[in-house]
């Protein structure tokens, strides 16, 4: 079975699951009890940390940078700033130094591939579903963050990325969300169930 495949079935499995559960045994945003109408924000809360999280690992590219500059003029490359330095967004070559930053670099950059569709879809999903978005929402921030310093930290081996067993939650959230988002708004459309308690 190809890794998409296996991706889709287990990212369906958490949604469908959790989705059913919470329909059937757990609280409801539209219940009338204005707690339960407060589970909406366990997902925004969530992508809140996520993003500072985000903002600090973003320090880490500047300090890379500066690293892989000092590294380089040390062991007597050419050109370095030209190649290191701002405005360019990865260093130029194939030099082990120039390698390792820019690994760093992508690992930052990978980020906004996915966060913003993580967060829109997780909190489309918890309209109708906040518990299950809650849950998908913090499988994806923690692969996240588990894929993000793994490629990081791989000193220029890409293949690396994914050493730590929870990276691929990455997908399983995201792909999770997505399903979730779209039984979400399926079930607004057909008028199934109320927004966050709104009519």
């Amino acid at each position: 079975m190809s890794m998409f495949v296996q991706l889709m079935a287990k990212s369906a499995s958490i949604a469908l699951t959790g989705s059913v559960l919470e329909a059937k045994y757990g609280p409801h945003p539209y219940s009338g009890n204005p707690k339960d109408g407060n589970l909406f924000f366990l997902t925004p809360a969530i992508f809140s940390a996520m993003g500072f999280w985000v903002m600090l690992f973003g320090f880490k590219v500047g300090e890379g940078r500066k690293e892989a500059i000092e590294a380089a003029k040390k062991d007597g490359e050419k050109d370095v700033e030209d190649r290191y330095d701002l405005p360019n967004l990865y260093a130029q070559g194939t030099s082990k130094h120039a390698k390792v930053f820019n690994c760093i670099q992508r690992a930052h950059q990978h980020i906004f591939e996915t966060f913003s569709q993580a967060m829109l879809t997780g909190l489309v999903a918890a309209a109708s579903f906040p518990l299950t978005a809650a849950f998908s929402s913090a499988l994806y921030c923690v692969g996240r963050c588990a894929l993000s310093s793994c490629y990081a930290g791989c000193e220029g081996d890409p293949s690396k990325r994914y050493s730590s067993k929870l990276a691929v939650f990455t997908w399983y959230g995201l792909i999770s969300n997505w399903m979730l988002a779209m039984g979400s708004c399926v079930f607004q459309i057909v008028g199934k169930k109320r927004m966050c308690g709104v009519e």
